[in-house]
């Protein structure tokens, strides 16, 4: 099961206390205050890696905790630091603090890296009281407590081009077209039940691979969904950092009228978000080899001219349209980046 949000409980390491001593050698009787200083606890540390695409790792287990920090000694010896913990998450990772809602990071970049909860510092050794009115000073500082957090993390995939479209408008579909991902592919709704993620190689399609680009397969969306129903808000969150959208619209869908699905998707992903809603948008008419009603292309060609896009229709059955979406997506996105 594809995880993408959760709570965690972080402890970092409380520092280590200072020490008491005195020399205490055969020809210094009286010798001075030699305590130690304690070691700092261990913080924690989290860093996105380009190996996870997922919070998986973390179902199992939610609490992590630093190493204390070592007690310093006599003879001025200083207590080792409390070993580090270091947590991976994917890229495009948000992580929050879960009591105050405080955004701490965004993980966006491979081995970028963030402290949540610093260890405390060691306690000061005797030897750092003496003075001149006091020449055994008896005490020392106990280590400082550690950070405790409640964090949240939040993933949102990083893609260059983002599928909306109602259950079976044949964006796993395309994605297996253009990429080698192998999302599921059947001919009922909601097949795809996670996030899929294809990187379109332009090399395949005879192109620049410089050109290259990641594609996002977002589970379906029903009327309602960024209220919660069907799949839609949980998976919603996945396309807000895409740099474009691609609204898939089934033409050969026995029940449901272009303009009406082309209508309930837009409100959709408007009721969410108008960051989101007002990212660059292409509708893409889907299923070309079942088309069998003129008419219908007619007047998606309508809605496409009404948005002023060029219409774009492909068929994941025979192929046709999709090295000509590939290469239109592809100058779009450098257009896009160079911006």
């Amino acid at each position: 099961m594809f995880l993408d949000h959760i709570t965690l409980h972080l402890e970092a390491g409380h520092g280590g206390a200072g020490a008491v001593s005195f020399r205490r050698e055969k020809f210094a009787e009286h010798g001075g205050p030699d305590g130690g200083d304690g070691g700092a606890g261990g913080s924690i540390h989290i860093r996105a890696t380009r190996a996870l695409n997922t919070l998986n790792p973390f179902r199992s287990v939610k609490a992590f905790t630093a190493e204390r920090g070592f007690a310093g000694e006599g003879s001025l010896r200083h207590g080792k630091d409390g070993g580090d913990v270091l947590l991976e998450v994917p890229m495009g990772t948000l992580i929050r603090d879960a009591q105050s809602g405080e955004v701490l990071a965004e993980l966006m970049a491979n081995g970028e890296q963030v402290c949540v909860a610093r260890g405390g510092r060691g306690g000061l050794g005797n030897n750092n009281f003496k003075s001149s009115t006091n020449r055994t000073p008896r005490h020392a500082q106990p280590g400082e407590d550690g950070e405790l957090r409640e964090v949240e993390f939040e993933l949102k995939l990083i893609a260059d081009v983002g599928l909306a479209g109602f259950p079976n408008a044949g964006k796993s579909t395309l994605v297996s077209r253009v990429s080698a991902a192998r999302p599921k592919i059947a001919d009922y709704p909601f097949t795809t039940l996670e996030p899929q993620l294809g990187v379109v190689s332009m090399e395949t399609f005879g192109g620049d691979d410089r050109d290259s680009f990641v594609i996002a397969d977002i589970p379906g969306l029903i009327a309602g969904a960024s209220s919660g129903a069907g799949l839609g808000i949980q998976f919603l969150r996945h396309v807000e950092r895409t740099r474009m959208l691609l609204h898939l619209v089934d033409l050969a869908d026995p029940v449901q009228e272009p303009e009406q699905a082309v209508e309930i998707i837009e409100g959709e992903l408007k009721a969410f978000s108008e960051v989101l809603f007002s990212k660059p948008r292409w509708l893409v008419g889907t299923k070309l080899d079942a088309l069998q009603d003129e008419d219908r292309r007619e007047r998606f060609e309508s809605l496409c001219r009404a948005r002023n896009q060029e219409p774009i229709f492909i068929s994941g059955v025979t192929g046709e349209g999709i090295r000509e979406l590939a290469f239109r997506l592809g100058a779009a996105l450098a257009e896009l980046r160079q911006a």
